[in-house]
């Protein structure tokens, strides 16, 4: 009986083998959290009277929610984020501006296949798109993981999703994640490992890939994983232990090349319809950014489309990179141009409006088509606005027309 790619990373970490189900004790490798949840974790630290923490080598800072920050209040509590980074003696620290935690972490090769990594965000599964196993935890548990260097967890079950085909021309990753969040639902791999393999991730980008394990939690997954290859180790810029499943497992096959433009329509992430079914809902805003689709692949994909054209006059576009380095290099590259001469409005680099708290909230009854990760209530402002998720090909399409559109009209 073989094992899962989840189940020998695990395995390699507590020194034997395990299985789906078994409690374990594992050695973190990497941990990392955000101005949001820092202040917590270091009261968390002050509470169980931690002087020092395990290793700051192995820990990562990264300033992403409140960028730059919204009132005296935020500013204060990264201000106490600055003074534990410096006491701490933590290099691996990256103030206003670098970008989403996210994107900053594996950019800068910080972690590698094969590794256990822990952030202090929900959407820490992200990086499991490079071969690793990455979860999200709280406040309270990172505190943990700084004070000993080690995490307990359930070794999770996995999920096995096999993407055949090519996706079609205006289709693209975020398209495949939301119809999976469509066919599993928002609670359908409650703390399992969701591995996404097949021809259709294979052929991915690294950046593509991380919108696919990006979206696992919001399935209630404990990670989003997929094999490392080439491209992952030319993206980190360095080797790590590549692990792949060899076991029988659940899975779900789907047929990527008959997928078309997706949308998560309000309330759900699972409420998922082909934008055919709701082109021509009006909008107010348009959002292209977030952990989800603001690298430079999206901003490129989504420039390729306003090229030459004007936002409409009803709506305004927000366009904020993941990242510094993506923001330099669509600068260079004349994407910044391309948006600004459209009239969009370009933010600095981090979570922006995803969050609901600033650069870029939805007002009463206002409409936003966005390529973030959530919808729910709420989520971007006023519980009384709305926001459908989409790809950067659509959000770009939608902007220009001031309604859901399909972006192929375009392509």
């Amino acid at each position: 009986m073989g094992s899962t790619a989840v189940e020998k990373i695990i395995s390699k970490s507590v020194g034997h083998r395990v299985k789906a189900g078994d409690f374990v004790e594992v050695s973190v490798d990497f941990a990392y959290f955000h101005d949001g949840t820092g202040p917590l974790i270091i009261d968390a630290l002050n509470e169980m009277g931690v002087k020092r923490i395990f290793d700051p080598n192995r820990v990562g800072i990264v300033f992403d929610h409140s960028v730059p920050p919204y009132s005296d209040q935020a500013a204060t509590l990264q201000a106490k984020v600055r003074r534990f980074a410096r006491e701490q003696g933590i290099s691996k620290f990256h103030d206003l501006g670098e970008g989403i935690c996210h994107q900053v972490i594996p950019e800068k090769g910080y972690v590698a296949p094969g590794m256990i990594v822990v952030g202090a965000d929900s959407h820490s599964c992200t990086l499991g798109a490079f071969g690793l196993f990455s979860t999200g935890m709280g406040a309270t548990d990172l505190a943990y993981i700084l004070a000993t260097g080690k995490t307990w967890l359930k070794v999770p079950e996995t999920l096995y999703i096999k993407c055949d085909g090519r996706l079609s021309k205006g289709v693209s990753s975020k398209d495949l994640i939301l119809e999976i969040v469509r066919i599993v639902g928002t609670d359908g791999a409650t703390y399992k490992a969701l591995e996404f393999a097949g021809e259709t991730v294979r052929s991915m980008s690294q950046s593509s890939r991380m919108t696919m394990s990006n979206m696992a939690v919001e399935m209630g997954a404990k990670t989003g994983f997929i094999e490392a290859d080439e491209k992952t180790i030319e993206f980190l810029g360095r080797d790590g232990e590549i692990f792949r499943t060899d076991a029988a497992v659940d899975s779900i096959t789907l047929d990527a090349s008959s997928l078309d433009p997706k949308v998560a329509c309000p309330g759900s992430v699972s409420n998922v319809k082909s934008v055919s079914e709701v082109e021509g809902q009006p909008i107010d805003q348009a959002f292209l950014g977030s952990c989800t689709n603001g690298r430079y692949e999206d901003l490129f994909e989504a420039a390729k489309i306003l090229r030459g054209k004007r936002v409409h006059r009803d709506t305004r576009l927000i366009v904020i990179p993941a990242s510094k380095s993506t923001y330099i290099k669509a600068q260079k590259e004349g994407i910044i141009d391309i948006f600004l001469e459209a009239g969009a409005i370009i933010g600095v680099t981090g979570c922006g409006p995803c969050l609901g708290v600033h650069m870029g909230v939805l007002g009463d009854n206002e409409v936003c088509v966005s390529t973030s990760n959530r919808n729910f209530i709420g989520r971007m402002g006023a519980r009384s606005s709305s926001v459908y998720l989409a790809s950067p090909q659509t959000v770009a399409a939608s902007a220009i027309n001031g309604q859901i559109t399909d972006p192929r009209r375009y392509i």
